[in-house]
């Protein structure tokens, strides 16, 4: 294995960096002080926001400290008596989720047997579902089985909901399918 002198350099950095904190630390000195500082420069001059992590239906509470509306950090809120504070690998990357310029923010719609995507408006798409949501519970809702006893639901209709929702969705979206008679309803956090 071919060294340079900067991999040389680096090692011997990272080694007497690691020694000397080691040092300190086995003396007792605490570093608490000098972390919390850091973490004080780290959120300086931002707006402290309470929030809720928008994944699973734990609900765990979040700090959002933002300066001039732009978000900086998401954290975990110690006052939670759920997370007290921490969060999971999912909810600990919330924030790259709101930064990430892959992340989607248009309506791509593909035409049955068409090879291209074209952009709607959100208005555009959603009326779209909405008519074919009325459509399929039109033509497949049942008002009675064999049996004669009211069942009004339609079985041409799945839900599947995701881990990535938030509580509130999750129960919005548990009232609207039972509304509408759809009895097919999971949750990808429990498949």
């Amino acid at each position: 294995m071919d060294s340079s002198r900067r991999d040389f350099l680096r090692a011997a950095v990272g080694v007497t960096s690691g020694t000397a904190l080691g040092g300190l630390a086995g003396l007792g000195a605490s570093l608490a002080p000098t972390l919390a500082r850091a973490q004080e420069l780290r959120i300086k001059d931002a707006k402290t926001t309470p929030s809720i992590c928008p994944y699973c239906s734990v609900g765990c509470a979040t700090l959002v400290h933002t300066v001039d509306g732009k978000i900086v950090n998401i954290e975990g809120d110690l006052r939670s008596p759920h997370n007290e504070g921490t969060l999971c690998p999912k909810g600990a990357a919330t924030y790259q989720l709101h930064i990430n310029p892959n992340r989607p923010t248009k309506v791509l719609h593909r035409a049955p047997g068409a090879t291209d995507w074209e952009e709607w408006d959100l208005e555009r798409a959603m009326d779209r579902v909405a008519e074919l949501v009325k459509k399929t519970r039109d033509e497949t809702f049942i008002e009675r089985a064999t049996s004669g006893k009211l069942v009004n639901m339609t079985p041409a209709i799945f839900s599947l909901g995701g881990a990535t929702l938030d509580i509130e969705w999750n129960h919005i979206q548990q009232k609207l399918m039972r509304g509408l008679g759809i009895v097919a309803i999971e949750n990808q956090a429990r498949i």
